[in-house]
């Protein structure tokens, strides 16, 4: 985890962000009814930080990716900033071998963000990929083959490179290093931060995997039911929750020093489904600090160290115990 100093002016803002999506139809054809993915995000992303995006599947992690890719818009809210205009955000996802199209060698793969804007000079193209092969660490030599001619590791790099060649404002990091074996993941992570610390850049890293978000986040967004529950620096998050869901999500993790079993609060954290959304807390039914007041709907407040969504917040910031072999 890092020490950020955010910029007077975000790169991107989202305000008020909401989206739904139907869900099954009647034999009129008329929607039965709706996901709500996101409800109410407001988020703002700063110039050469890394925002982790942690929480569990199927709580908005990929809708709120999408929606700052441009593939989504809104049902209501707004995003703004200066990434915004011409779109120059790239994304890497979770899976290397399914998001290479295997016709294609390296080079082209590599190349591909700016032949669809438009730029088709293979001798400026090729040489752009060497360059950029030389950064990720894939051999200038290897260009020509194809993708199922590497390793997993290697074919992160090459989506790695892909998405740096349109020379983006923002890289989306979609589970960047879930489908890798962990001695494989520590190197695309410190390769990850190298690239960064070389060229000033912007990441959104989604993960479920806290140890990832530990190791790479400026600050951590975490999310629950589609909205922002806990928003803080990465190491006051993740060492002193303030928010319930929170604790109990980093409680879950596997650690040295705890037992694999016994966890009974851990294991209370499956999400409900989205299709009719809880009244007050989303959280309130399955939180073990629930109380008087928790009927109304929590609002994203300053807190002690983090902005969180919960009025009880202050005196649950007790420090969390940690191993950093946690994974």
């Amino acid at each position: 985890m890092n020490t950020f100093s955010p910029p007077a002016v975000p790169l991107l803002e989202l305000s008020g962000v909401e989206v739904r999506y139907p869900v099954g139809r009647d034999w009129l054809g008329r929607t039965k009814g709706q996901a709500h993915a996101l409800n109410g995000i407001d988020l703002r992303l700063f110039s050469g930080e890394t925002l982790g995006v942690l929480g569990e599947s199927g709580c908005g992690k990929s809708t709120l990716a999408q929606v700052l890719m441009g593939l989504v818009e809104p049902v209501s809210g707004s995003l703004q900033g200066s990434a915004r205009g011409e779109r120059n955000i790239q994304i890497v996802f979770q899976d290397p071998q399914s998001s290479l199209d295997p016709r294609l060698p390296v080079w082209k793969l590599i190349t591909e963000p700016l032949v669809v804007r438009g730029r088709s000079s293979s001798v400026e193209l090729r040489a752009l990929a060497e360059r950029l092969a030389v950064q990720v660490g894939i051999r200038p030599e290897y260009l020509d083959r194809y993708p199922h001619q590497f390793s997993g590791g290697q074919r992160q790099r090459i989506a790695i490179a892909r998405a740096l060649s349109s020379d983006p404002d923002v890289i989306i990091l979609d589970e960047p290093t879930s489908a890798l074996d962990i001695s494989v993941q520590a190197q695309i992570l410190n390769l990850l931060a190298q690239l960064q610390r070389d060229r000033s850049l912007t990441f959104v890293l989604i993960s479920h995997n806290v140890s990832v978000v530990r190791h790479l986040a400026d600050r951590v967004a975490v999310m629950y039911l589609g909205q922002i529950v806990e928003l803080g620096a990465a190491a006051e998050v993740l060492e002193q929750p303030s928010h319930p869901y929170t604790r109990l999500l980093l409680e879950a993790v596997p650690r040295l020093d705890q037992p694999l079993t016994g966890n009974a609060a851990a294991q209370r954290t499956e999400l409900p489904g989205n299709r009719v959304l809880p009244t007050g807390c989303f959280f309130r039914d399955r939180c073990p600090q629930a109380g008087t007041g928790c009927e109304r709907p929590q609002a994203l407040l300053p807190g002690e160290l983090a902005e969180v969504r919960c009025h009880r917040a202050t005196g649950l910031t007790a420090p969390l115990r940690t191993s950093p072999a946690a994974v």
